[in-house]
């Protein structure tokens, strides 16, 4: 009877446990687990601050005393594993309810130690109100601390996907957030242009943002915190929620003699196997070839995790018989009324990587535009200019963005192209889509592209030198351009382009533009076929050129708010 030892629950070791009892009913399982919880909605712990969840129970899919009888497995939680002896195949546990410490042997261990939050080494980072948010315990500490200090004003430090579910969630509770980004966007997964979308969004909310700013001390003074920023400001605040990243919690393998990679994770490979044989690894915490760079990477998500410890439990009981392919990191996001996803590699990923490629942003509607509250989604992908190989897109819209980054995803995931964009066959109905959808619209521009049936621009090579060499040309109609418009551009509405071709140089180039794309290209095939030979249409339109050019941050909306002895917000000017 083989005797297996995990080491971690949630996600990873959880899913790895149940999976080897439902295959070998006979092993001898024990499943190791630092805190009080073995399987809880990580992923739901910011709405349960901000009460979209409002019982606590529900984040718990499973207790250890439930889990332990329905699968007949050792749950044994407040154990912390802190050493691994590989040539005695034994591991050293302390039990922090007993106070003891004693060794459990081990046929086939089992790592799923996940990732721990970064803490940078600010002054004033450990004092009192300064948070992060990785598990129950500390939703339970920032709820509590919230309710008894009577929180008005919080600042997030980092802009990735919890510190802005955390900012609507705090927000959702009427705290005033204000959030620092030492980037020049929020979500660095994605492309600027697309981050832009939801700074303006953020913008609408009243939630107040520093970009490419940084916190450089904290201090506490009469029970309220101040956070020292690098341009000199300080900042007021009640609650400071951190979310500048999580690293993988890979110590207790390295510390054993186990391989890990650049990048901090445990080295695995195919079969989730680390360097020992008997050690298999997975979660957050393990390293693994991106299935389009070929390089290592870690991947933070619990999707990958919950399928990695299947393949784990079924090479465990049946040898090394399945295949992890790797994780092209999908993800998604509600950032208020907005829902952001990306999957695949970015723009600026590639750049850095050395690959060529093109990108294309298209604007579409979410279902079909007759059809009521049809609302607008924006899609970049980015693919081969030789084959169209895709390499990944981001999306943000507020409806159907979850259904069309996944599309996307299974085709990139299968090493599909932008022709295989076209070819998806997606359910249609007015009230869900249109006869084609924003998917398919996306491949079909990019065909052209490759074909060289249009030319494109993009937003950041509209610099004033490249404007001046330029006729720059607006095809919208004379309404739209009343409220904004690219200054030096002459507007010709599509429909009477053709009659006033006279109008427009031939000599130099021309950049065409409407407000999403398409009557541009109509445009630009006009042009094109009437002797017009620079014509490039600009991508995504105006409406990712408004994006990116309006102001970016939303520093010192709260400037003018007093705080007065019966805890009313008052507001006075700013000099």
């Amino acid at each position: 009877m083989a005797k297996i030892v995990i080491v971690g629950g949630v996600a990873g070791g959880a899913s790895t446990a149940a999976r080897l009892r439902r295959m070998d009913e006979q092993a001898q399982i024990v499943l190791f687990e630092r805190g009080r919880y073995i399987s809880y909605a990580n992923c739901g712990l910011p709405y349960y601050i901000g009460d979209v969840i409002d019982e606590r129970d529900r984040l718990f899919v499973q207790t250890p005393e439930g889990f332990s009888a329905r699968f007949k497995i050792d749950v044994r939680v407040l154990s912390e594993v802190t050493r691994i002896d590989l040539k005695a195949k034994q591991v050293e546990v302390t039990d922090s309810r007993r106070k003891k410490t004693y060794r459990e042997s081990y046929d086939k261990l089992v790592l799923s130690p996940g990732a721990e939050p970064v803490k940078p080494p600010i002054p004033g980072i450990d004092l009192e109100g300064i948070f992060t948010v990785r598990n129950v315990p500390d939703t339970d500490r920032i709820k509590d601390y919230i309710e008894r200090r009577k929180v008005k004003r919080a600042l997030i430090v980092g802009a990735g996907f919890i510190g802005l579910e955390m900012a609507e969630n705090l927000h959702r509770r009427g705290i005033r957030v204000t959030i620092v980004e030492m980037a020049e966007q929020v979500m660095t997964p994605l492309d600027f242009e697309m981050a832009a979308e939801v700074h303006q969004h953020l913008k609408s909310k009243n939630v107040e943002f520093y970009l490419k700013e940084a916190v450089t001390a904290f201090q506490s003074s009469g029970g309220r915190l101040t956070a020292r920023l690098a341009c000199g400001k300080e900042l007021p605040v009640d609650l400071v929620i951190l979310g500048v990243g999580v690293r993988p919690d890979s110590a207790l393998a390295r510390e054993a003699g186990l391989a890990t990679g650049d990048r901090g994770g445990i080295r695995v490979d195919e079969h989730m196997q680390s360097s020992d044989p008997d050690v298999y690894a997975l979660g957050d915490a393990v390293e693994f070839p991106h299935p389009l760079l070929g390089k290592p990477m870690t991947v933070y998500l619990a999707g990958p995790a919950n399928k990695q410890g299947r393949i784990v439990a079924d090479n465990i009981v049946q040898g090394n018989t399945r295949r992890y392919k790797g994780s092209i990191a999908t993800a998604i996001a509600k950032v208020f009324d907005l829902t952001v996803a990306a999957t695949g590699l970015s723009e600026k990923v590639l750049r850095a990587e050395g690959i060529a490629f093109v990108s294309s942003i298209t604007h579409s509607a979410s279902h079909a535009g007759y059809y009521p509250d049809a609302q607008p989604t924006s899609l970049k992908i980015v693919f081969s200019p030789t084959d169209g190989r895709l390499f990944g897109a981001q999306i943000v819209g507020y409806e159907g963005v979850d259904k069309r980054i996944d599309m996307i995803a299974t085709v990139l995931k299968q090493g599909g192209t932008v022709y295989d964009l076209q070819e998806i066959e997606h359910a249609y109905a007015p009230p869900f889509s249109s006869a084609k959808d924003p998917v398919n619209i996306a491949g079909f521009v990019a065909e052209n592209i490759i074909n060289g049936l249009v030319k494109v621009v993009h937003w950041h090579e509209l610099t004033p030198e490249q404007l001046s060499r330029s006729f720059v040309l607006d095809v919208r109609e004379a309404e739209e351009v009343e409220k904004g418009r690219i200054e030096c551009a002459l507007n010709i509405p599509l429909n009477s382009l053709r009659d006033r071709l006279r109008e427009l140089p031939r000599d130099r180039r021309i950049i065409v533009y409407c407000a999403a794309g398409l009557r541009a290209y109509l445009a630009c095939r006009i042009l094109s076929q009437n002797g017009f030979p620079e014509v490039y249409n600009l991508s995504g339109g105006y409406t990712t050129y408004e994006f990116v050019t309006e102001k970016q941050s939303n520093e010192d909306i709260f400037e003018g708010n007093v705080i007065g002895k019966d805890d009313t917000i008052y507001q006075t000017a700013v000099d």
